[in-house]
């Protein structure tokens, strides 16, 4: 009867989801890492903005921002980069669902005053959990690809202020990031 044993682990699992609320769901009962069953979740439309910072030097930011760098167009190698990474999500944080993403799109915005560069990941899904996860890989995978073609010129680069913009759809319903 192993059929029967799976749906009745099955409803206890969704009900403890219920119970569970505000905690912290990869972990079992035992306190043992497991990923999240989410077969009982609705499939909704699904969207998450991040975004990231990389801090550089005037040399670097000039060559990023005329597309004079010697490895070639760094933003256009670093906007596939950002997709790649959101795209393998699940391939790089052990517990997260493979996503089967609808949309994803990867933006930067150039602040010559502070010589830095900011990448905005949008990811977007229909499904049973959401792409916050993606989206946030797609701008360390964006950012860290800035690195590496910028490396010759700028061993300093700092990235950072990577965090969630923005998340809408499933359950917990729409959340807006409050910063100062």
């Amino acid at each position: 009867m192993r059929i029967n044993r799976l749906t009745q682990e099955n409803e206890l699992d969704i009900n403890n989801q219920e119970q569970n609320k505000g905690k912290l769901t990869h972990f079992n009962e035992a306190g043992e890492a497991h990923m999240v069953d989410v077969h009982a979740k609705d499939d909704t439309y699904r969207v998450a903005k991040a975004c990231g910072t990389i801090k550089v030097n005037d040399a670097v930011y000039k060559a990023v921002s005329t597309g004079t760098a010697k490895k070639g167009d760094v933003l256009a190698v670093a906007r596939i980069a950002g997709i790649m990474g959101a795209k393998n999500n699940s391939m790089l944080i052990p517990l997260c669902h493979a996503i089967a993403m609808t949309k994803c799109d990867v933006e930067f915005e150039l602040d010559e005053k502070n010589s830095s560069i900011t990448a905005i990941c949008t990811t977007a899904c229909v499904g049973k959990t959401g792409v916050e996860m993606e989206a946030m890989t797609g701008v360390s995978v964006a950012l860290l690809t800035i690195y590496d073609m910028c490396k010759a010129l700028d061993r300093g680069m700092e990235i950072g202020q990577i965090h969630l913009l923005e998340k809408s759809g499933g359950k917990s319903g729409h959340y807006v990031a409050v910063h100062n």
